[in-house]
């Protein structure tokens, strides 16, 4: 399959079929879990999915209908099938909604209802923040899925049906706290930190991902283990908890700013590279800042330390006369 940029959120294997065949219509969806890393590619999806699976299977079967939710809103209120659903763009707010959820809320009859739900407002409002963003050619990133499920933390105690039942989710610092980083914590937040994009905290699950990312291109893989140790290393200079370096929170907003930066919207170059690093740098220090500010509503800081920087520094490319933006 031919690799060529896919429109306005993500690079990778762009779709076989012109039409709208049953099978392409199959692979949106794995096509969609795959955008969560900015890829199109569906066997890198379908690895996604797996992985999911071995995390726990509420965790793929909530990925699957968050992902099948919010496709089928864009697909029936006529969002551009070729531009936008069958790569997947119209996907991957309603995966990380439906894993969130689930990881907030347990599983429950409710959490079902609120991620079909979530994914719906999802979609909506991914096509509402294109509208606002295409203008200065700003990507919507995962910022749908951030405000959605913000919201719905934030609300979920007014609720007793919604909060009762709920989930923990402290941080593992909560039970072992010091700054003291042993070989374990190091290698395994390295893996960790690709697996906590999807909110998953095994190191052999973050592996999986790993693959399937290896599979969408070896320097696609290779950047994003590279942006989770950048972001595990400024964690562990700035003196976090070593705990939650080992679980990979402070490697996963790098992660996603890392590949945002660095051949997917940012085309690569020797100061791409520069850029991008800086650019992980700074989402893994304002994890931390978002984590506090979020603290009173249990510091789900969610991927909004990526999508702001991301934003930021995409917005500044223009300025940069060694800079370009990718295709």
């Amino acid at each position: 399959m031919p690799s060529s940029p896919v429109p306005s959120d993500s690079t990778g294997q762009a779709p076989n079929s012109e039409g709208r065949s049953g099978l392409d219509h199959l692979l949106t969806i794995p096509r969609g879990i795959a955008q969560v890393d900015f890829q199109s590619n569906y066997w890198t999806g379908l690895v996604f999915l797996i992985a999911l699976f071995v995390g726990g299977w509420q965790f793929g079967v909530f990925a699957l209908l968050g992902t099948v939710v919010a496709t089928l809103t864009a697909y029936l209120f006529g969002v551009s099938w070729q531009k936008r659903v069958s790569p997947g763009l119209e996907g991957f707010c309603g995966t990380l909604i439906g894993v969130s959820l689930v990881l907030y809320l347990d599983i429950r009859w409710m959490t079902v209802a609120l991620v079909i739900l979530g994914a719906i407002a999802g979609s909506v409002l991914t096509s509402a923040m294109n509208v606002v963003l295409t203008p200065y050619d700003l990507p919507t990133f995962t910022a749908p899925f951030c405000v959605i499920t913000t919201v719905m933390v934030i609300g979920g105690p007014s609720f007793s049906r919604v909060w009762a039942e709920h989930a923990g989710s402290a941080p593992p610092s909560a039970t072992a706290p010091g700054t003291e980083m042993t070989w374990t914590y190091f290698w395994k937040g390295a893996f960790n930190g690709v697996g906590q994009v999807f909110f998953q905290n095994e190191w052999y699950v973050g592996v999986i991902f790993l693959i399937g990312l290896f599979i969408a291109g070896w320097r696609i893989g290779l950047v994003a283990f590279v942006s989770s140790l950048i972001g595990l290393l400024t964690g562990w200079a700035l003196g976090a908890q070593a705990a939650d370096l080992g679980a990979g929170l402070y490697g996963y907003n790098s992660v996603l700013t890392g590949l945002a930066l660095f051949g997917t919207f940012v085309a690569v170059s020797s100061a791409g590279a520069v850029f991008a690093v800086i650019g992980t740098i700074s989402a893994a220090g304002l994890t931390a800042g978002i984590g506090n500010l979020f603290e009173v509503v249990g510091g789900h800081t969610l991927t909004w330390p990526f999508v702001l920087v991301s934003w930021v520094f995409l917005a500044a490319v223009p300025m940069f006369n060694k800079l370009k933006r990718a295709g």
